[in-house]
């Protein structure tokens, strides 16, 4: 029997709707079916953090840079440069527990670094990016320095020396990625861990290609395009040891240091040619910067370098990639912070951060996509393996010395930092402080349930000594970065 025009509309509507009912229905019995399926628009994430790297070194940032970095200079051409971005800190630890919790290093009192052997520093509880991205569907990997202690269950004698198959209690593992080959940090670069097991001891100078070589496997299993990848790649260079494997010997015209840098960024370009190998490319973001200022280089007109909390110490390189989506050649002035990729992810994929997860983390995604119509981020929090901290708000950086003494700077008229004006704009000071004393009190930066602190927070002087490391002094003695053991 024929249907007329009416009935015809209406079985259609009730076909359409059991459609989706059951489509629903059966993404409600079979979850694994929803995760499958989402990723296909899912970008993957990999985010390359080297190791000392000052932002007056690549050859992107500053024309007449000593150094070669080609990768470097190709990522900035085919997507976005920032020119206002921000480690939490001026030293490694504290740098890296702000990139992967989205929290300030300050609210745990990690000021310093930690050694070869410390303990970890991030507990079960607290959520990563890694864990974020690894719920919502994502595979997770970290091949590089950790450096944000591991749980070795005394197998060691203090000296750096552990030997092949000794297994860790805890791992990076334990901090979200489904894999990790690494290293503790700088002092045991040749000590190489596979998930949680000493896999092999190399010589230093072996060390990075074997990195790159285990970056460029993980990249070529089919695997990767069947599932979203989050990669985070802490690399070495050019942080000491400066150990250029011989293939890279004289190739950058700027000695040992140069060639090391020139290495680094290799490694950089054959995790982009594993990419456009296997067509990941253009469904991949691709962030680079460094963990802090270049130590014992600075590079003007930005004052001070590694350990400093001038701008020196903490302002970085930061480059983004997103075919499609970040417009190439691109340049972004909005000061942010590494602190913001943990909600930056977290918009990517779609989810919410609980209260007590990534409290000063702030979504970039605006400023990748050329959408902001505004700062993404309020203030900026900054601080010096001597416990000196700082509040960055548009032009204005005010300083709290661990003296108790406070140095206002306007940055827009004074990036090299050289005049004090805190006596000339009062009202400045007293927004600036009353604003840091907010972010204390609420344990957090950005909107929502205040959080505790771990430890008390004082920008009035005798602030409490930073864990992991003996700095002590003020910001003089970050100005003039001089390469301490405890700042490996």
């Amino acid at each position: 029997m024929a249907l007329n025009s009416s009935r015809k509309g209406s079985f259609a509507r009730g076909l359409k709707l059991a459609v989706v009912a059951g489509s629903a229905l059966l993404l409600q019995l079979f979850p694994q079916m929803a995760a499958a399926a989402a990723p296909a628009s899912r970008p993957n994430v990999i985010f390359v953090l080297f190791d000392d790297l000052g932002y007056g070194e690549p050859k992107c940032f500053r024309a007449d840079s000593d150094f070669k970095t080609p990768n470097m200079d190709r990522l900035a051409a085919e997507g976005m440069r920032f020119t206002d971005a921000h480690s939490a800190a001026s030293v490694c630890t504290p740098t890296r527990y702000g990139v992967i919790t989205g929290r300030y290093p300050s609210r745990i009192g990690q000021f310093g670094v930690l050694t070869s052997f410390s303990k970890p520093i991030i507990p079960p509880q607290r959520l990563t990016v890694a864990a974020l991205m690894k719920q919502n569907g994502y595979d997770t990997a970290c091949f590089g320095k950790w450096h944000l202690g591991m749980d070795w269950g005394g197998q060691t004698d203090g000296k750096n020396h552990v030997q092949v198959g000794t297994k860790l209690k805890s791992s990076p593992n334990a901090a979200g990625f489904d894999y990790f080959f690494g290293y503790t940090h700088a002092r045991n670069i040749g000590t190489m861990i596979e998930q949680d097991q000493v896999a092999a001891i190399v010589a230093e100078v072996q060390a990075q290609p074997l990195i790159a070589k285990k970056i460029a496997d993980y990249l070529d299993q089919p695997a990767r395009k069947e599932k979203p990848f989050f990669l985070y790649l802490p690399l070495s260079t050019p942080h000491t040891p400066i150990v250029p494997a011989p293939e890279f010997a004289g190739k950058s015209g700027a000695k040992d240091y140069g060639d090391w840098i020139y290495q680094g960024d290799w490694v950089l370009g054959q995790v982009l040619a594993a990419l456009e190998k296997h067509q990941l490319a253009d469904n991949t973001l691709v962030l680079v910067s460094s963990d802090n200022g270049a130590a014992n280089r600075p590079y003007a007109p930005l004052r001070g370098a590694k350990t400093s909390i001038y701008e020196g110490g903490h302002r970085e390189p930061f480059l983004a990639r997103w075919p499609g989506k970040i417009k190439p050649g691109s340049t972004c002035a909005d000061t942010i912070c590494l602190n913001d990729l943990m909600a930056t992810c977290a918009e990517i994929v779609g989810a919410k951060l609980p209260a007590n997860a990534g409290e000063d983390s702030v979504s970039i995604l605006p400023d990748l996509l050329g959408t902001a119509t505004g700062p993404v981020r309020e203030a900026t929090i900054h601080q010096s393996p001597g416990a000196d901290l700082a509040i960055r708000q548009g032009e204005w950086k005010l300083i709290f010395l661990k003296t108790g003494q406070r140095e206002l700077y306007n940055l827009k008229t004074d990036l090299g930092e050289t005049k004090n004006v805190a006596a000339a704009h009062p009202e400045v000071v007293e927004k600036l402080t009353a604003l840091m004393r907010k972010y204390i009190a609420d344990g957090r930066s950005t909107i929502g349930a205040a959080q505790k602190n771990d430890v008390p927070i004082s920008i009035d002087g005798g602030g409490k000594k930073k864990k992991g490391g003996k700095a002590k002094g003020n910001s003089k003695a970050g100005e003039t970065a001089a390469l301490n053991p405890s700042f490996d």
